[in-house]
């Protein structure tokens, strides 16, 4: 379950994050609580999701371009600064008491120009610091970490937010950084010969990454889906601080136990992919995850009890996880290496970057026919898609078993065994 943590560099990584990301969810949770006590608003908890994400949706193609063409160690220390600086900028104006939503929205977009070249580059750097070999396990163990600090942050930030307000939170998130900057720069990677034809016009670079993404069937299948469920699924965490309050009738903590209960399942869900040695069986898990997801968040939104809405987000939780691990991983053992970067900026531009529209969707529906029918809705959708995708997924089958083949991601087995059982 653990094995690329024999890497050096990948312990560093992992170490580092884990403190971070901690600090991430922190900020998250209080951002959000901020906006809602200051404006009272779900469309306003929505323009603010909205800024921070939509700056992925018109830079990741330019952050794949980067990921692909520069030194990626160089590139994640940089946006890690840069976003250590951003936190720090929130933190003073919330200490100093100067902080107004219009600040929040512009730090927010700021911060999701910076992510828009950071999560790809990430995602891509992941292959230089474990090898082929233990890619797919690292990819598990780096979303058992993200949702590990998903649990664990909102719940901090609820008590921090309750005892002394949301200002402390974003100076905790902004300290976290150092965590993370030091790991990579203790790294000792060795950069490979830039890849053929690195030297193309930059735009002729991304658009190459675009062609390969639309023409694989099965990477589309993969991201449509992602980018459907992060339209109409995933900007339920928008609406969370309404539910705590309003639905649930709790406080600034019930806010924070829901959001960790999402983690718990999502932690379970990466830690349980973590413990798979192979692929065989990921596209049919997309599926089933893809509607346990939609289930998950039409029952939540029925619940008015405190303790069955913990207990529904948990599982809730798994399978959001479960299909977008499952689908990271399909994606990056299917993708040639010089075209890593550009494909995980496609990834990242339909997960993180439909989420913003989403996140509009959610906060205009919620104020016209509330917050549970509009989380309802949304997981019915979810469910719509993936009962499409596994009507289409025999027709990938063949060409997902031939690029995975082709990319050597079968750890050494012969290659007519991975025909019959790497995908099914």
């Amino acid at each position: 379950m653990v094995r690329s943590l024999k890497h050096r560099n990948f312990q560093l990584f992992f170490s580092g994050q884990l403190i971070s990301l901690v600090g991430t969810w922190m900020d998250t949770a209080a951002e959000a609580l901020l906006v809602y006590r200051l404006t009272g608003s779900s469309f306003l908890l929505g323009t603010v999701a909205f800024a921070g994400q939509i700056p992925i949706s018109l830079f990741a193609p330019a952050g794949g371009f980067v990921a692909d063409r520069f030194d990626r160690r160089k590139v994640v220390i940089g946006t890690q600064t840069a976003s250590m600086l951003l936190a720090g900028a929130l933190a003073f104006l919330t200490l100093s008491h100067r902080v107004t939503v219009r600040d929040v929205i512009i730090l927010a977009a700021a911060m999701g120009i910076v992510n828009a070249f950071d999560i790809p580059t990430r995602q891509a750097f992941l292959v230089e610091m474990v090898g082929r070999e233990d890619l797919m396990n690292a990819i598990a163990l780096n979303s058992s970490m993200f949702q590990g600090a998903r649990v664990i942050g909102p719940v901090i930030a609820g008590i921090i937010v309750y005892k002394v307000g949301e200002g402390w939170c974003f100076f905790g998130n902004s300290v976290s950084y150092i965590a993370v900057i030091a790991g990579l720069l203790l790294m000792r990677i060795v950069r490979k010969r830039a890849p053929e034809g690195s030297h193309a016009p930059p735009l002729e670079h991304i658009r190459e990454g675009f062609r390969y993404a639309r023409d694989t069937a099965p990477i589309r299948a993969l991201l449509l889906l992602i980018a459907l469920v992060s339209l109409v699924a995933m900007p339920y965490s928008v609406l969370m601080p309404v539910f705590a309050e309003t639905v649930l009738h709790g406080t600034a903590r019930t806010y924070g136990m829901l959001m960790g209960a999402v983690g718990v399942g999502a932690c379970v869900g990466a830690l349980t992919l973590a413990s798979r040695r192979g692929v065989n069986g990921l596209g049919r898990l997309v599926a089933i995850a893809c509607g346990g997801f939609g289930t998950g968040l039409i029952l939540f939104s029925f619940s008015r009890l405190y303790w069955l809405s913990l207990c529904l987000l948990v599982p809730m939780g798994f399978s959001m996880m479960t299909q977008t691990a499952s689908s990271n991983t399909l994606i990056q053992v299917m993708v040639p290496d010089r075209l890593r970067g550009r494909i995980m900026s496609v990834y990242s531009m339909l997960f993180m970057g439909m989420a913003p529209l989403g996140s509009l969707l959610y906060g205009a529906l919620a104020q016209r026919i509330g917050a549970p029918h509009t989380l309802a809705l949304g997981g019915s959708i979810a469910i719509l898609g993936a009962i499409f995708f596994a009507y289409n997924l025999p027709k990938i089958r063949v060409k997902a078993r031939e690029l995975i083949i082709a990319q050597g991601m079968a750890g050494g087995e012969p290659a007519q065994e991975m025909t019959t059982r790497i995908i099914e």
